[in-house]
């Protein structure tokens, strides 16, 4: 069944399922504009999810052949997956930022045995052990790897410009973290229902209301910048406060209020789980040790094999925000690299 809601002001929403996944679904926003409704992502690329956008763009009065445009938050496939078929069915443009375009164009450029070559070096630098490497050494023969083919964005979303949406106000806001290029659009419109706030605010997966969004590395096989994509979500985070938007529409679960307030519940997690953390590395851990100690939401031995690469990517990625703060350094001899607190 096909769920749309109708959020005031000439906003509506569709929930496009993503298959197999806990999460459920992608809220597809779908603006209207003097020049035809403007989609805030597309949802995955799925059969069933295009039919069931299809469906719910039927629902709010219009259908795929109009849309004028897609602004797409960040690459993710629940996120730019059917951006290709809106496109081919519409003529619209696809506007991405350019750090999360480039992840596009490499992924589409980047040989399968090279990125299968270079997740395996990642794991075993991580301390993974063989048995968990093997299946992506054997894979390394492939020719295909699922999901590197998303579409190439033909404009780009510059942060701080107001986006071609004739008769709207959306500006494009730069929120690194989740992705290096996820950008947040605010609406710099009153709120329909008068909420006391400036305008609102498409949030993507930067400000959800009840997960915490995974920060990981930012992978890239042909450079080897340690970037530290934690601190550039923290700092994301609090110019999004200062936002002070009136409500929050996300990329997921449901819209909400008082984005300051929940700005600062996530801030104060990530402290916490640093505290934590280094009460771990009391002792040395490499990345892959320390992510098994690590709180997640379910045990280390249930966690499925693919969730353990994005688990061990998001131990790294605050073991780079200690660092960078002076708290954790690598054990110097140490290899695969371990790190202590200091």
């Amino acid at each position: 069944m096909t769920k749309t809601f109708d959020h005031g002001g000439g906003v509506r929403s569709v929930q496009v399922p993503i298959p197999d996944n806990p999460i459920g679904h992608t809220l597809v926003y779908v603006v209207d504009t003097g020049r035809g409704p403007v989609l805030v992502d597309t949802g995955w690329d799925d059969p069933a999810s295009w039919d069931v956008l299809v469906a719910g763009l039927a629902a709010c009065g219009t259908g795929a052949s109009e849309v004028y445009g897609v602004v797409v938050t960040h690459h993710h496939p629940d996120h730019h997956g059917l951006s290709a078929r809106v496109r081919e069915a519409s003529g619209a443009w696809v506007a991405m930022h350019e750090a999360d375009a480039a992840i596009v164009r490499r992924a589409r450029e980047t040989r399968p045995e090279r990125w299968y070559a270079y997740m395996a070096d990642k794991l075993a630098a991580a301390g993974a052990p063989e048995e968990h490497i093997a299946p992506l050494r054997a894979a390394r023969g492939r020719r295909t790897l699922p999901g590197l083919s998303p579409a190439p964005p033909d404009r780009d979303v510059v942060p701080g410009e107001l986006l071609d949406l004739p008769g709207r106000r959306l500006r494009a806001v730069w929120t690194p973290g989740h992705t290096p290029g996820h950008v947040c659009l605010h609406l710099e419109e009153d709120h329909p229902a008068r909420l006391a706030g400036r305008g609102r605010l498409f949030s993507g997966d930067h400000l959800l209301p009840e997960i915490t969004p995974h920060i990981g590395l930012y992978e890239d096989p042909d450079d080897a910048t340690v970037t530290d994509p934690l601190g550039d979500y923290l700092d994301s985070l609090e110019r999004v406060g200062r936002l002070t938007p009136a409500e929050v529409l996300p990329a997921h679960q449901y819209a909400f209020t008082d984005a300051p307030g929940r700005v600062r519940q996530l801030l104060d997690h990530h402290e916490q789980r640093l505290a934590g953390l280094l009460a771990l590395l009391r002792e040395p851990l490499t990345p892959w040790q320390l992510a098994e100690r690590m709180e997640w939401n379910r045990p280390w031995a249930d966690i499925p094999y693919g969730s353990r690469n994005i688990a061990v990517s998001e131990a790294e990625s605050h073991l780079r925000r200690l660092v960078k703060q002076g708290r954790a350094e690598p054990l110097a001899g140490s290899e695969p690299v371990a790190y202590v607190a200091v």
